[in-house]
């Protein structure tokens, strides 16, 4: 959606346009305010309905799932400036990073100040995020400023609304209130990891080869054009956060000295290159998490994950049949109203995928996760798994063993005193 930087934001060409009509694309300025998910959709909905309103076929392509979720279902997001689900009218308050920062100086604060504030407010959200997440433990606070309730009140209150209508409705798949755009037909293209990983690895090579050291150059003179201007860039948020620039961080400053030692900028350039490969697996992972933990048990509970087709995009030399024939044919008999084929049985990757019954179990699970601090190490684990590979690290039988050569050995469990939402372990 920003402006300009078609190799860092990926953006369709022109040619790939095939002249069908793009929307959203790259309007944003670097220096603007960051969007929303909230602001997203209510956008996103209005063009959405001025495309159906000429008989055409919208199609949302992404990206972010967090964001293109929310133009599927109601009750799915918290606006952390209002409290409310976005899109229940335009009188609401809405308030700018700036004027929340202003109101509320608690969430400018040190991570540590905020989660326990949090801790006091919210205890149920605050034992949920890892003490090193300050974004998601800020905005849990923010929900809370802003709007008055706690925000593990409003997810509670999002899904017994949901509970409620999964139980009133008839349970067939044709159910024009379950979704926000009526009734969706979901693709998602996917491939066997090791596949994917080295794609990924080789998409950032080709990015480099057509010119992305030049893009985030650019975004590193656009940068010092704005602190020379007094502009306050917040490079937590929006297109600075992205993978791409914060990479290559490093390099660009070694860039600016002037004794620059040749090596140094060698070395520093592959750092940033493998760090900004890192980062995109990373990424693909996340998405992937998303799509099994978020999205398929939202489609399970409304008895819509017939609506999801996993197209195998492993064998390039079988695309043609395998995704774009595939998707083709159950499109063209969603079209017509016809019975469509069993997502599932399109092929074995995606059987693996989707099936209702484990994402649902993993999803149900989460809410029995209790943070445990290792006293040794000094971190912190989110889950029961984490904790047993963190328990058998050498780091930290090293750690455990020099402890009881000193005397200092044992074991012991206890709470964390803050709260007494950490559980704390020594083994």
């Amino acid at each position: 959606m920003y402006e300009g930087l078609p190799i860092i934001t990926n953006k369709v060409t022109v040619e790939e346009q095939n002249g069908i009509p793009h929307h959203l694309l790259g309007f944003i300025p670097l220096d603007a305010e960051t969007w929303t998910v909230g602001t997203f959709k209510d956008r996103a909905s209005q063009i959405i309905q001025e495309i159906r309103s000429r008989g055409r076929i919208p199609i949302v392509v992404g990206g972010t799932h967090y964001y293109t979720q929310s133009l599927l279902f109601e009750h799915e997001l918290v606006s952390s400036a209002s409290g409310k689900s976005s899109g229940e009218g335009q009188d609401n308050e809405q308030l700018s990073i700036e004027e929340i920062s202003k109101r509320f100086p608690i969430l400018d604060a040190p991570t540590e100040q905020i989660l326990d504030r949090l801790r006091e407010v919210d205890p149920i959200m605050a034992a949920q995020w890892h003490p090193n997440d300050r974004r998601k433990i800020q905005t849990s606070l923010q929900i809370f400023l802003t709007s008055g309730k706690k925000a593990s009140d409003i997810y509670k209150e999002q899904r017994e609304t949901k509970a409620m209508a999964q139980a009133t409705s008839d349970g067939n798949s044709d159910y024009p209130d379950a979704f926000n755009i009526g009734s969706p037909l979901l693709f998602w293209v996917h491939a066997k990891s090791d596949i994917l990983k080295s794609r990924l690895d080789k998409r950032v090579d080709k990015m480099i080869d057509v010119g992305l050291l030049d893009e985030v150059k650019s975004m590193e003179r656009i940068r010092q054009e704005y602190i020379r201007g007094g502009v306050d860039l917040d490079l937590s948020r929006g297109i600075w956060a992205s993978i791409g620039w914060k990479e290559f961080e490093l390099y660009l400053r070694a860039l600016e000295q002037e004794d620059r030692d040749p090596k140094k900028l060698g070395a520093l350039r592959d750092d940033s290159l493998e760090k900004m490969k890192a980062a995109t697996r990373q990424y693909a992972k996340r998405q992937i998490r998303w799509i099994s933990l978020k999205l398929i048990p939202s489609l399970v509970q409304m008895n819509a994950l017939d609506r999801l087709y996993l197209l195998d995009g492993t064998d390039v030399s079988s695309w043609l049949e395998n995704v774009s024939e595939a998707a083709i044919g159950v499109t063209q008999e969603f079209l017509l109203g016809s019975k469509l084929p069993s997502p599932s049985e399109m092929s074995t990757l995606a059987g693996e995928f989707l099936n209702p019954e484990k994402p649902l179990q993993h999803s149900q699970s989460k809410a029995r996760w209790v943070p445990k601090k290792c006293e040794i190490c000094h971190i912190v684990v989110m889950t029961e798994g984490q904790w047993q590979v963190h328990s058998t690290t050498r780091a930290h039988r090293r750690m455990v063993k020099k402890l009881q050569k000193n005397g200092v050995g044992g074991r012991s469990c206890h709470n964390s005193e803050k709260g007494g939402s950490t559980s704390s372990f020594a083994t």
